[in-house]
């Protein structure tokens, strides 16, 4: 109103009521013309034809400044503190103010968008290529779908439409303005491209202009609700015509004489969600219940266009995809709408739906059409209800076949729309009408063709079944398990990742997708997608106990379709517990069922790395000892295709040899030889392939046989020279003296010493002590094997005080006559002038002296001490030698020559030594 019209209004009000109001009236002209008063401080004033505030239970008034800051304040808060809440609150709070038909809800919903679009993290994210979060992403899709309502609304005056169209505009050429499939620059085009290039294309997703979340709001600007047949259906429930024939694509009713309407589905489910918005909801389900009944007389039709082209084509393997955008995650939820639109109705049809319907329509419009009218329910099939309709039409959207869209927000939209549908579908109690429409749904979906993604054949990059699939076998399970058993198996494909899949190319039906194996589309779920199909094929597994039939069929799906190694393991080992429950006998066909997807998980890890693969395998060897002896002898018999040599020898045939597996097993001694006989075979080979790692392993296996035991040792002395490592070979040599074949470790020591090497510095070597006892064992045996082994551990060992340690061991007993006959030393002792002593005794004091040099090239002063004692250490060893004075004192000097710049060090040698 403008000022004038304002002040009459006023006027009348008080004068009218002015035995009521004349005191307030005072009051507040007073306030009004005082300038600091309360009223005067507050923006805007109250709208009392606006419903309550979220807050305040009876006033709203559009107090446009306070919006603004609190969305501010929501938005800066960045998903903490439940500001995502808050938001959607207000976001409640717009869908309340249209319910009640305020004009003020546009303005409001402008004043939200507004500054969601002055967010400044909007221009941050844009320049990083980083993503919204999820949270925040869902706010803008409501903020879409609130101005598609708005725009849609069925009463607004073309200039309001024209001045919101102006201000979309706007926002949408911003160019930080989200889109609607993701976000900016986070989503990379499509890798394949293997969509149909015909007609029904879809452009590569590169080029293609990316719509934002108004697009769609723009172009419902064009839309309008002048069409006469849209106005009937609308605005009565008793709008039928009989003399109908429903023979063309696009009737206006069905052979029953029902009205249908043919528009763009989200689009006339979106006209649905706008009448509900602006407070018609008699009108929005008169709109839902033609949608829907057009959606089913389209599924007979396409099922019956379907028959005939199989007939007239049988042998040709034909998918196209009717719908690239497909109505489940899809941005106007059409599914959704219709789904809550007709269970509301349900919950609502006593009080809003009773009563006589209105005749609003101007039936003179069409004279050539003749009315019938008939009651409500007449829409609906003898003994459906709202429910059965929500029920269906949701069925019918989530089965439909689609292809899985561009970027990781719309992939994780599909999948959570679809689990909210089943959420909501699994609150309703199914009874023997609901059963009917599954079955009847359920025979559609397999036999549709290209309209279903439970069809025959499917796109390969066509929105997996599993999750429905998972859903529809649990509740058809009781009733119709053939059926159940039907489409779950049918959902198991996951054609994009099978190089070989069809693409939906009609002219070229045997043409295959050119793409590079392995270079999947961009399937940014494929990880939840692969969950949920293991979910499936466990949940028939568990279904299917005690039915060798039906495993047998669940088992082979399983191996075509299952392409993930940890999940068919997850399955091996849910096999494995629903046959193995305590309260019964095992189920011997699931236990084959989890050893056979047990197997085939060895098989795929074998040659990749996994780092469960430890587990797995001791998974297997459990498995196999529960199905029993000849499973066990059977994996050893094939251990090659399965194990590497390790895992076969030091788990495998291991764990089958211990105690408790032939206790587990009640095994008689005829089947404890053969099972020992095939570990001992599979431990020579494995010896044979990787002697490194199985040899001690094949030998402690083969220790009760004596040929088997004699093979392994041979093994180990062909591979010493050239394959093994001195560690490897010293710790079999320990083995061989513990198991009591002292000239056995007493040749591999040598072996091992060969492939040794200890430099001067390196006194604290790991292989020290096996050196110390290798020369004690050769030692231990006699002189002649000690002669044999010290030239060895001369050009093996540069390490003064090893050799030294050596020396003093080798002198003060005799070789070989160690603890014999109880006597001791009643040899002689070796002498340190002959050989093989004195090349150790030449050896070790060389070696004292090359350490010598070496220490003096960087030594500093605090380690001077530890140096003099070094030379102590070196003296004892110089003076076993018989002229070892001279040579010590002749060393001395050298150094005090060569070394006379370093005079503080020279000085301690001269107090110690002279």
């Amino acid at each position: 109103m403008n000022r004038d019209q304002l002040q009459k209004f006023v006027q009348y009000l008080i004068t009218v009521h002015h035995t009521e109001v004349l005191p307030t009236a005072q009051k507040l002209a007073d306030e009004i013309l005082s300038q600091n008063s309360e009223i005067n401080q507050v923006h805007g004033a109250p709208d009392p034809t606006a419903g309550a505030s979220i807050d305040d239970e009876n006033c709203w008034h559009l107090d446009e400044e306070q919006v603004q800051e609190q969305v501010k304040l929501f938005l800066s808060q960045g998903g903490y503190h439940g500001s995502g809440k808050q938001l959607n609150l207000l976001f409640a709070k717009v869908r309340e103010m249209l319910k009640m038909r305020d004009s003020n809800g546009a303005r409001m919903l402008t004043l939200i968008t507004e500054q969601f679009m002055a967010d400044p993290r909007l221009s941050l994210w844009r320049q990083q290529g980083t993503a919204m979060t999820d949270k925040y992403r869902q706010l803008w899709d409501e903020l879409g779908a609130l101005w598609m309502c708005i725009v849609l609304n069925p009463h607004c005056k073309l200039e309001q439409k024209t001045s919101w169209l102006k201000q979309l505009k706007k926002w949408n050429s911003v160019d930080v303005c989200p889109w609607e499939d993701g976000n900016h620059g986070g989503e990379l085009p499509n890798l394949t491209n293997a969509l149909p290039q015909g007609a029904n294309a879809s452009q590569d997703s590169s080029n293609r202009p990316h719509r934002t979340v108004f697009t769609r709001a723009i172009e419902a600007c064009d839309l309008h609700w002048q069409d006469s047949h849209l106005q009937h259906i609308i605005s009565s429930d008793l709008y039928t015509n009989y003399c109908y024939h429903d023979d063309t694509e696009n009737s206006l009713f069905d052979s029953r004489g029902w009205p249908l309407w043919h528009e763009h589905v989200p689009t006339a489910c979106a006209r649905v969600d706008a009448l509900r918005s602006h407070g018609y909801p008699r009108e929005a389900l008169r709109l839902a219940i033609a949608i829907v009944n057009t959606l089913r007389r389209q599924q007979q039709k396409q099922l019956e266009m379907f028959r005939t082209q199989k007939k007239e084509l049988p042998h040709k393997s034909i998918t196209s995809i009717t719908n690239l955008e497909g109505w489940v995650g899809h941005p106007l939820d059409p599914v959704g709408t219709l789904f809550s639109s007709l269970m509301e109705a349900c919950l609502t049809e006593d009080e809003t739906f009773s009563g006589l319907p209105d005749f609003t329509e101007n039936v003179g419009q069409c004279k050539s059409l003749e009315y019938h009218h008939l009651p409500a329910h007449k829409f609906l099939e003898e003994g459906e209800s709202y429910v059965t309709l929500a029920v269906e039409v949701a069925l019918i959207g989530l089965g439909q076949q689609r292809i899985m869209p561009d970027g990781l927000y719309t992939q994780e939209k599909v999948c959570r729309n679809e689990e909210q549908l089943i959420s909501k579908l699994q609150e309703i109690e199914l009874d023997d009408t609901l059963v009917k429409i599954f079955r009847k749904q359920a025979v559609f979906l397999l036999e549709a063709g290209p309209y279903s993604g439970l069809g025959e054949i499917i796109h390969r990059e066509s929105v997996p079944m599993h999750t429905f699939a998972k859903y529809l076998f649990t509740c058809l399970l009781p009733h119709d398990a053939e059926l159940a058993y039907k489409i779950a198996l049918r959902a198991m494909r996951l054609l994009v990742l099978e190089s070989t899949a069809p693409t939906g190319d009609l002219t070229r039906p045997h043409h295959i997708a050119s793409v590079v194996p392995n270079r999947y589309p961009r399937w940014f779920t494929l990880s939840h997608i692969e969950s949920q199909q293991c979910e499936l094929a466990s949940t028939m597994l568990t279904a299917a106990k005690g039915d060798v039939r039906r495993l047998e069929t669940v088992l082979e799906s399983i191996q075509k379709n299952i392409h993930s190694s940890s999940h068919i393991f997850k399955l091996a080992q849910d096999a494995f517990k629903i046959a193995t429950l305590m309260d019964s006998l095992p189920d011997i066909t699931l236990l084959k069922v989890s050893l056979e997807l047990g197997l085939q998980v060895m098989r795929m890890t074998l040659s990749t790395l996994n780092w469960r693969r430890r587990e797995m395998v001791r998974w297997l060897v459990t498995c196999a000892t529960e199905v029993g002896v000849y499973a066990l002898d059977s994996i050893m018999q094939s251990w090659f295709t399965l194990f590497t040599p390790t895992e076969a020898t030091s788990i495998v045939a291991t764990t089958v040899m211990s105690n408790s597996t032939i206790v587990r097993l009640h095994l008689d001694c005829h089947q404890q030889e053969k099972l020992a006989s095939s570990a001992r075979t599979l431990a020579l080979q494995c010896a044979m392939k990787d002697p490194q790692n199985c040899a001690l392993s094949a030998l402690t296996l083969c220790e009760k046989d004596h040929i088997a035991f004699e093979t392994a040792y041979q093994i180990v002395l062909d591979a010493a020279t050239t394959g093994m490592s001195y560690t490897q070979l010293f710790t079999i040599a320990r083995y061989m003296e513990h198991r009591g074949y002292p000239m056995r470790a007493y040749k591999l020591a040598t072996l091992a010493m060969t492939h040794l090497n200890l430099s001067y510095n390196q006194d604290t070597h790991p292989a020290i002590n096996d050196v110390l006892w290798a020369c004690a064992l050769s030692h231990s045996l006699g002189k002649n094997e000690l002669a044999a082994i010290i030239p060895l551990v001369v050009k093996s060992v540069k390490c003064a005080t090893v050799l030294s340690d050596i020396l003093r061991r080798c002198t003060l007993t005799t070789p070989g006559m160690v603890g014999l006959h109880g006597r001791r030393n009643s040899g002689k002792l070796m002498s340190l002038d002959k050989a093989p002593l004195r090349q150790l005794l030449d050896a070790t004091i060389g070696a004292y002296i090359n350490t010598t040099h070496s220490r003096l090239t960087h030594i500093s002063p605090r380690h001077y001490s530890e140096f003099i004692e070094f030379l102590s250490k070196a003296r004892e060893t110089f003076l076993m030698a018989h002229d070892g004075h001279i040579q010590f004192t002749q060393f001395i000097d050298n150094l005090k020559q060569i070394y006379k710049g370093k005079k503080k060090l020279m000085m301690l040698v001269r107090e110690r030594f002279g």
